[in-house]
């Protein structure tokens, strides 16, 4: 049974953002600072990236760990509308497999960021997010994910 009544449930869930939250803000404005330019959103690319940088064919996915069914302290299946749930999540999964691999197969290698690096029992120091990104963006080939310490 939820707590809390339909009408503020559903504030609660159209507060929810989808893009601009504050993780992904403060990934961009720190990798700006470092001198790396980006772009926001491109729809010719699979999934919308968060970040698109054209210069390394990069682009950076920030993932709520709820949403995306990460395997960390930060998700729980709700116990409500179980069937609900798991069809929705579960495609959401299957949406992020098929973006990301669609993006490899163009061509451009793929970071995911976890919102367990950012927040949580298992988080990283803000500048290590921030290294860490970097070096994935200049040095490595391969596509990555970056979350909470385990």
């Amino acid at each position: 049974m939820d707590i809390v009544t339909p009408p503020k449930r559903s504030a609660m869930m159209a507060g929810i953002r989808g893009r601009d939250n504050r993780f992904e803000v403060f990934l961009r404005k720190a990798l700006h600072h470092e001198g790396f330019r980006y772009q926001l959103y491109r729809k010719d690319l699979p999934g919308k990236p968060d970040l698109v940088f054209p210069k390394y064919r990069a682009v950076i996915f920030v993932n709520g760990c709820f949403w995306h069914a990460h395997h960390c302290h930060l998700f729980k299946w709700p116990s409500t509308r179980p069937i609900f749930w798991q069809e929705k999540i579960g495609r959401n999964l299957e949406r992020d497999q098929e973006n990301i691999a669609a993006c490899e197969a163009a061509g451009w290698k793929v970071l995911v960021v976890w919102e367990c690096a950012f927040k949580g029992k298992t988080r990283r120091t803000p500048a290590e997010i921030v290294q860490t990104t970097k070096n994935w963006l200049q040095f490595d080939a391969n596509s990555a994910e970056l979350e909470g310490y385990r």
